[in-house]
């Protein structure tokens, strides 16, 4: 018994300090992996802002809600190679938490970007990129990708899609 009250504690005020190891200068706004990397890639969310509507497509993805929106990513200097990409959600005033998180693979399926590479000029889009919930609440997400050019420098794209909290 006295275990499972240490275990419910450290939960409860633990795993706050633990989700937000990825924004730790609550001074400034970029969560510290995208803080002091110059930006070389666009990237846009539509429809943004995005109302949640009721899930009609149940079967593929429960819950009651889907916020349906896409995500469009493109590389504004020279081809890159996408090292990672996802995103941080902020639904309260604690701040950033990480969500999503994509590997070069990962990114080249979701986005339909052959070997996760991004030619410059080319636009690639996350058709579906919906978000699902039996719940209505209000949030924002900051989508991000990284990628390196043919000399290694790395690079960032970044966007904020506000989710609202109620039916339009």
């Amino acid at each position: 018994m006295k275990n499972l009250f240490l275990f419910v504690c450290l939960s409860l005020f633990c795993t706050p300090l633990f989700a937000q190891k990825g924004w730790t200068d609550h001074s400034r706004i970029l969560p510290d992996t995208l803080r002091k990397v110059p930006v070389g890639i666009t990237i846009f969310h539509n429809p943004n802002p995005n109302y949640p509507v009721l899930n009609d497509v149940k079967g593929e993805y429960d819950g009651k809600y889907v916020w349906k929106h896409s995500t469009f990513v493109r590389s504004e200097m020279e081809d890159l190679e996408v090292i990672s990409a996802g995103s941080y959600i902020w639904y309260s005033e604690a701040g950033w938490f990480t969500n999503v998180q994509y590997t070069k693979a990962d990114f080249a399926e979701k986005f339909n970007c052959k070997n996760g590479i991004l030619k410059k000029g080319q636009t690639y889009i996350f058709k579906k990129n919906y978000r699902f919930g039996d719940n209505l609440y209000g949030g924002d997400a900051l989508w991000y990708v990284l990628a390196k050019d043919k000399n290694g420098k790395i690079y960032k794209g970044m966007a904020i899609i506000e989710t609202e909290g109620s039916l339009k």
